[in-house]
């Protein structure tokens, strides 16, 4: 007797499934149409039932994922590959702004007895901040994720309870 744990099912458009975009909900067959749709992040998906793949078919590169029985695998967005170049240029994007200005404050620093000399170490961290906020903004622009609503619908769930 094979356990539930262990048992492999197939992708169809009868059963239900975990969002492989928010994971926080569930993708179902729409009526009538051979698509899914999140009922929490809102994205619709096309289906090959035959492969076994999700493609998210309201974005500009659709996202693919491979059902493997129990989860979703993603899989590399084609014509589209994230290399060492992109890890370097986002750390550099992030990293050198504040080095020159935290290199600058230190190198030329203001009198103490100026009322703007808490201003270097304030303007340091703040912009590592905003690059970093530049960067994530990327970087959930491009996977289409929707912070808003996934923030939105957990205060909603934590009044509720």
């Amino acid at each position: 007797m094979t356990s539930s744990k262990n048992f492999k099912k197939n992708l169809t458009y009868s059963d239900v499934y975990n969002c492989p975009v928010c994971r926080h909900g569930e993708i179902s067959a729409i009526p009538l149409m051979e698509a899914f749709a999140c009922n929490f992040c809102r994205h619709i998906f096309t289906a090959n039932l035959e492969k076994q793949l999700l493609k998210m078919a309201d974005s500009q590169i659709p996202l693919t994922w491979r059902w493997d029985g129990q989860n979703w695998r993603g899989m590399q967005r084609q014509g589209f590959e994230v290399g060492w170049f992109y890890w370097i240029a986002g750390m550099a994007f992030v990293m050198i702004p504040p080095t020159i200005v935290g290199v600058g404050a230190y190198l030329f620093p203001p009198l103490p007895s100026d009322p703007l000399f808490w201003f270097p170490f304030v303007w340091t961290p703040l912009t590592f901040l905003c690059h970093l906020a530049c960067l994530l903004w990327l970087v959930v622009e491009y996977y289409q994720f929707p912070v808003l609503m996934y923030l939105g619908a957990i205060t909603q769930r934590l009044w509720i309870r």
